[in-house]
């Protein structure tokens, strides 16, 4: 082997840019450089020369028990794997690329937004978690935020897209490649940390997927909080870094991919991401697509928050895993409200063909409600407007999540088939506006069900959906869902907006059957009866044997199908992996999975007991949904 440390870094750079260095290193030709190379990105070359890193490295080699040289050369192999740049060609190169890739969409955004960023990048990192629908996330957040004079974000993107030859030229464009699964690697992690922490040091802007992968189901999923810990780590050593997290929302009137990403939510094998895939991706972009709208929420003064929150809780405990679920609650602030979601969403209430005046007259009570509580509108779209909805119910026509028939005496539009779960992907896009609106109807329908006063018996109910659904949803804290169900509470009685007060019975029932719309069941019902499919195999599962979780998720995917075709299921969207796995953390949560907590069979039966009666009242609600319509 020839030696290939410090000796000669130009040689060893001159092998860089002919991209030749890492075959060789593969070949066991050479071996890893500890020191910089010339063509090591410039926080690569610094950490390579950092006392403070070099000691980190040894530190872990002693817990590790191996020797200091192998995991320095294995952390310098790592850094040079993830390491990026923005290099002027490579950059310009990348955005004639973008453009290519993103051609299926008309971007709208805000330059206002857009321009007050830019104040801000002067003085601190920005740190872009963005909501991840499509592949086109991550191409077109950067590529906006640099278009208006902020400074070039480093994308982190997940390994599997480390596709050559375009590889080398994202790098060059400040795409991050990091690897997904890295709990046996211990170097690998440290060196992540190490990296991200000097990006932030040397006032770097970051972009990144908060959820780790693209959603199935078109809501935002639960957050990973690796970014946001090693973010955390930097800001807590260095008490001179500041980073403002700033939430990042994509939503699209539609996409060619969702097709795909529905079927791998039954259970097909994802298609893996190699040149030919990238290829048969940028085809399908040819066709137009319709808009895609790009929103930045709140910002989050890092520094400051984490001071908030040890001040609340010294000991620190689930300190990043808060600042997540506010930094997502951020996005689904300022992710707004697409025509097609509520063209989807009212087809899929209907569950038959409606006509143009049927959709408006469903669609109606949902866009007073969006202005009633100020929610955003994609576009400012007004969805009342005749030419609005029937352009959106052709475009959706035309891509075939939606069957037209117009040989009578009307045209009518109902969902295509085999689209259910297209269409629901649509419609979660939006369910985020309506998850109050759908908990309040559950906590008037309990208290209508009550004998004594009604506060009371709703506010309870409410707090129990919480507690239920918060592995789905991002809920704010205590005080502020409070304040959400009173405001909702509004709605449906305007005295209430002065001061929460008592109500009866006979009240809730009222307001539910004279207050549309009625979202409960289009909301809520497919989760709720993916949740019954878990809760019933738990309960059919032995307790006491070792739990195998892709045996069991594949069993409810079974059973779920077959319950489907039963019409036990309202829905086949219900019989999905994407809505099987958060049903399955909240019963790890209440340790129902395991025998280690006392009566298993029992606490189980009580889960399938409380979900059945909560899918009751779902029912009960949709019921008189569809009365009020006929």
């Amino acid at each position: 082997m020839i030696s290939s440390s410090t000796d000669h870094p130009s040689f060893l750079g001159a092998l860089d840019r002919i991209a030749v260095r890492r075959p060789l290193q593969r070949a066991g030709v050479l071996a890893e450089p500890l020191g910089p190379l010339p063509s090591d990105p410039p926080e690569v070359g610094r950490l390579l020369s950092d006392a403070g890193f070099a000691d980190q490295v040894s530190s872990l080699a002693g817990t590790l028990g191996r020797r200091p040289r192998a995991v320095r050369a294995e952390a310098a192999g790592y850094l040079r794997e993830m390491g990026a740049t923005h290099t002027g060609r490579a950059v310009d190169d990348w955005s004639r690329m973008s453009r290519w890739l993103a051609r299926a969409h008309e971007l709208v955004l805000d330059p206002e937004q857009l321009r007050r960023l830019r104040v801000l990048d002067r003085t601190q990192s920005l740190l872009f978690p963005f909501s991840h629908r499509s592949y086109l996330d991550g191409i077109t957040v950067p590529a906006a935020v640099s278009r208006y004079g902020i400074s070039p974000s480093f994308v982190l993107a997940g390994a599997n897209l480390d596709v050559f030859p375009f590889n080398h030229l994202l790098r060059r464009s400040g795409f991050v490649y990091v690897r997904r699964s890295t709990a046996d690697l211990p170097v690998y992690r440290l060196a992540l940390r190490c990296y991200l922490a000097e990006l932030i040091r040397s006032r770097r802007n970051l972009c990144w997927s908060i959820e780790g992968g693209r959603t199935r189901t078109g809501k935002l999923r639960p957050p990973t909080y690796g970014v946001l810990r090693y973010a955390v780590d930097a800001l807590e050593q260095d008490p001179g870094l500041r980073a403002l997290i700033v939430p990042v929302s994509i939503v699209y009137e539609q996409l060619h991919e969702v097709g795909l990403m529905t079927d791998e939510a039954r259970g097909s094998r994802k298609q893996p991401e190699d040149l030919r895939w990238l290829w048969s991706f940028g085809r399908a972009q040819r066709e137009r697509f319709g808009r895609a709208f790009l929103e930045f929420g709140e910002p989050i003064p890092l520094r400051d928050r984490l001071a908030e929150l040890r001040a609340d809780d010294p000991s620190g405990a689930h300190l990043v895993e808060r600042i997540a679920v506010q930094a997502c609650h951020g996005i689904n602030r300022a992710t707004p409200v697409t025509t097609t979601a509520v063209v989807c969403l009212a087809l899929l209430a209907a569950d038959r063909a409606l006509t143009l005046d049927e959709v408006l007259a469903t669609v109606a009570p949902l866009a007073r409600y969006l202005t009633a509580r100020g929610r955003p509108v994609a576009g400012a779209a007004n969805l009342t407007d005749r030419a609005t909805i029937r352009r959106a119910l052709d475009d959706l026509a035309s891509s075939g999540v939606l069957a037209c028939f117009d040989g009578g005496t009307d045209t009518v539009w109902r969902i295509g088939p085999g689209q259910h779960l297209v269409a629901a992907f649509y419609r979660n896009t939006a369910v985020h506006v309506l998850i109050d609106r759908a908990i309040g109807e559950l906590g008037l329908a309990a208290a209508a069900e009550g004998d004594g006063p009604g506060l009371g018996t709703a506010s309870r109910e409410t707090l129990r959906l919480r507690d239920l659904l918060k592995f789905d949803f991002f809920f704010p804290t205590r005080r502020v869902f409070a304040e959400e169900m009173a405001a909702e509470l509004a709605l449906v009685d305007p005295s209430q907006a002065a001061g929460v007060h008592e109500f009866t019975a006979a009240d809730a029932r009222r307001w539910l059957e004279q207050h549309p719309p009625l979202v409960a069941p289009l909301v809520l019902r497919p989760f709720l009866e993916a949740y019954h499919v878990v809760a019933d195999r738990l309960v059919a599962t032995d307790a006491d044997e070792p739990f195998d979780e892709a045996h069991f998720l594949d069993d409810c995917l079974r059973v779920g199908r077959q319950w489907a075709l039963q019409k036990r299921l309202a829905s086949e969207e219900s019989v999905s992996l994407e809505l099987f796995k958060p049903a399955l953390r909240l019963a790890r949560h209440r340790d129902l999975v395991t025998s280690e907590a006392p009566e298993p069979a029992k606490r189980r039966a009580d889960f399938l007991a409380e979900i059945r009666e909560t899918l009751r009242r779902v029912n009960l609600i949709a019921a008189m949904a569809e009365r009020s319509r006929s």
